[in-house]
């Protein structure tokens, strides 16, 4: 029996699902958790609701949903679900993507990610602080706002290196005026807590 909230996966979920597949495999495959999955795998967030994993090649993204389908995971909502779990939606994005966000950088790189653990056949990683930042405010809920500013109090972000890629990914977007809005929305929000000067602020803002 699971020990998380209802409909929420902790570290230990997680783990023991990658473990079983990983127990069933045999192929190769690396993946990179992003999002709120990788929020709880680094311990910023105690659980996740849907379970989001970038697969940088796309032979092995190939390979793994095979793998998924023949062991009775099935379409749903976008993602896979099992029959025996189907309140969770495993979400897999190949190459350099997350939810409609081209990365700057492949994630597989060092850098990067962040390694979590090595099993028999499957790497599992998470997408890097700053990349994560960028990817849920580029999608920019409410949710997203609140795990951004938890992964910004970590105090492991370097805020220009922040400003400097936010601001370099949004010139590839459909629309870049909107996803530098959530930036100042969110850089708002830090600086009302006091996570960042008002200096820092005023130049987001300047770059509207």
């Amino acid at each position: 029996m699971r020990s998380h909230t209802p409909y929420r996966l902790t570290n230990d979920d997680l783990f023991q699902t990658i473990e079983n597949w990983d127990s069933l495999m045999n192929f190769r495959v690396r993946l990179i958790a992003c999002g709120g999955t990788a929020l709880t795998l680094l311990n910023i967030k105690e659980s996740t609701k849907d379970i989001d994993f970038i697969v940088p090649v796309h032979t092995e993204c190939g390979r793994l949903m095979k793998f998924l389908t023949d062991i009775g995971y099935r379409e749903m909502g976008g993602g896979l679900a099992h029959p025996d779990d189907p309140h969770f939606l495993y979400q897999f994005w190949p190459g350099n993507r997350v939810y409609t966000t081209d990365l700057l950088n492949p994630p597989l790189e060092e850098g990067n990610h962040i390694m979590i653990r090595r099993y028999r056949r499957i790497y599992l990683g998470a997408l890097n602080l700053v990349d994560l930042i960028i990817t849920k405010m580029f999608r920019g809920t409410s949710t997203d706002l609140d795990d951004c500013v938890a992964v910004f109090s970590t105090g492991r972000v370097d805020e220009e290196e922040l400003f400097e890629r936010y601001s370099e990914g949004a010139l590839y977007d459909i629309n870049p005026d909107k996803v530098m809005r959530h930036f100042i929305v969110f850089v708002d929000e830090l600086a009302s807590r006091r996570l960042v000067t008002d200096d820092f602020s005023k130049k987001v803002r300047s770059c509207r």
